[in-house]
């Protein structure tokens, strides 16, 4: 369909609380998650959701093969979910480096719990419930968090630990966001 553009830091849009999903199965809404699928394979995203090209709907999809932006990551599995709830299953928490398409060029350390159950649908109704721990758990933390208006940077607790990714990382084949 088409590569949309992804909102950066900053715009307004990105700090609004996304609207749920009311009819599932519709030509627009198969429209909307192929953008953001075209979108995202783009820019070698691991995820994305739909406030980061301006759609105010509470869908994200997600999913890591081989990513250049994310070589030491474990893999997870392409995945439509729409209206999501989230669900810590434990209190401990873990701190990993993320990424944002809607912040280009930069990481940070964020602390997210190590697992996480979540549930919502796909894009034809159908339910997900999943339980689910290491990366798969924070790509899913990161990406629903943006249906909630929250950005990584927000999340950082020590902002020692953020930065240009080719200034922390020189010798690295990280690629830029």
């Amino acid at each position: 369909m088409a590569i949309r553009p992804v909102l950066r830091m900053g715009e307004p849009s990105l700090l609004a609380i996304a609207e749920p999903v009311a009819d599932f199965d519709t030509p627009e809404l198969h429209a909307l998650i192929q953008d953001m699928q075209d979108t995202m394979e783009y820019m070698d995203g691991a995820g994305i959701a739909a406030p980061q090209i301006g759609v105010g709907l509470r869908v994200v999809i997600f999913g890591v093969g081989q990513n250049p932006r994310y070589p030491d990551a474990d893999q997870v599995p392409y995945t439509i979910l729409i209206n999501p709830v989230l669900t810590p299953v434990s209190d401990l928490l873990e701190d990993g480096w993320e990424g944002c398409l809607s912040v280009p060029g930069m990481r940070g350390i964020v602390p997210r719990h190590t697992r996480l159950h979540y549930k919502g649908f796909d894009q034809f109704g159908n339910p997900i419930d999943r339980l689910v721990s290491g990366f798969h758990a924070r790509v899913v933390q990161h990406e629903c968090d943006h249906l909630d208006g929250i950005l990584y940077p927000m999340r950082i607790q020590d902002l020692k630990n953020f930065g240009y990714t080719d200034v922390l990382f020189p010798d690295s084949d990280i690629a830029d966001d």
